[in-house]
């Protein structure tokens, strides 16, 4: 069953060569489908971060081999990205996972999304890419939406502020890093099999953080390994795969503010699988968030072109 759906993945993808934002932006809603799926599975993080990437290798395996059949195998420098770029990964599961229940959902949220400001901002201090004058502008908006979207304005907060601001803090820190890794891995070819090491990786120190703190469920229950075999499908297989492969073929700034669409995306999911009811401001927000996608979208440069409104060091 996992093969025949990646060889329907593999085929029915080829459209998007053409589109890297559309497939980005895909991949950004896939994503979004994981935190509601997080929650339905009611279990640790580190036993949803170490099973949502291990559910996924069966699926991965099959196309990383077909990518490494057709163009070889990666530099041996991309082996080390991987390797860094999973255990970013895995902190940020893990971190962004405790502090939802330690700060609430929508402050984690919006700490978590800073990636918007620190991605571009790692991107042309190691890469020397140019931020554009566009980018710049619209950035104010696309926080503001993220804030709104956050729900922070419903008064509801977690067990631990203090400690759940810091884990968000730090998963901001760890998801901003893995998006830079992961798009810069992908320069290089071979995105499939990075991507996949990416996901042994993070489910290596998913499983020996997690054993760590609060413990690893090895018999969670069917119900909890369904849930979570949801998010390995929608999230690792079908979201961050798109996200890998495509958003190396868009400037940094633009693929940063199609991720943002991953909390409009859980945003609607939340309303229709567990009945939450956005307000006005996350509704207002999520309109910002997709004004702000738009814009940044329109005509933007290659990745090895240069727009002529560069703002030089943004």
């Amino acid at each position: 069953m996992a093969s025949r759906l990646t060889e329907t993945l593999q085929s029915s993808t080829g459209w998007l060569d053409g589109y890297p934002a559309v497939a980005v932006a895909i991949g950004a809603l896939c994503v979004s489908a994981s935190s509601v799926l997080i929650d339905l599975a009611r279990t640790t993080p580190g036993t949803a971060s170490f099973y949502r990437c291990v559910l996924a290798l069966p699926f991965l395996v099959p196309m990383a081999l077909a990518e490494r059949r057709r163009e070889g195998v990666p530099a041996r420098g991309q082996h080390v990205v991987a390797a860094v770029a999973g255990a970013l990964f895995a902190g940020d599961m893990l971190l962004w996972t405790q502090a939802i229940a330690e700060v609430g959902a929508g402050l984690s949220t919006v700490l978590v999304n800073v990636q918007v400001i620190l991605v571009p901002r790692l991107a042309l201090m190691i890469d020397r890419e140019k931020v554009t004058r566009r980018f710049v502008l619209i950035l104010p908006v696309v926080v503001a939406g993220v804030v709104l979207t956050g729900g922070l304005f419903g008064g509801s907060q977690g067990s631990d502020p203090l400690w759940g601001t810091i884990h968000a803090v730090l998963a901001a820190v760890c998801y901003s890093g893995f998006l830079f890794l992961l798009r810069r891995s992908g320069h290089e070819g071979r995105a499939v099999q990075s991507y996949l090491e990416v996901t042994v990786w993070a489910a290596i120190v998913s499983l020996a953080a997690g054993v760590a703190w609060q413990g690893v469920e090895w018999a969670p229950g069917w119900a909890t390994v369904g849930w979570l075999a949801g998010v390995a499908l929608f999230g690792q297989v079908l979201g961050w795969l798109l996200v890998a492969v495509w958003s190396p073929r868009l400037p940094s700034y633009l693929g940063a503010i199609l991720l943002l669409l991953t909390p409009v995306g859980s945003v609607a999911l939340g309303a229709l699988v567990l009945g939450e009811r956005p307000t006005v401001p996350q509704l207002a927000g999520c309109a910002l968030i997709l004004a702000g996608a738009c814009v940044a979208g329109i005509r933007a440069p290659a990745t090895n072109q240069t727009d002529d409104a560069d703002s030089g060091s943004g």
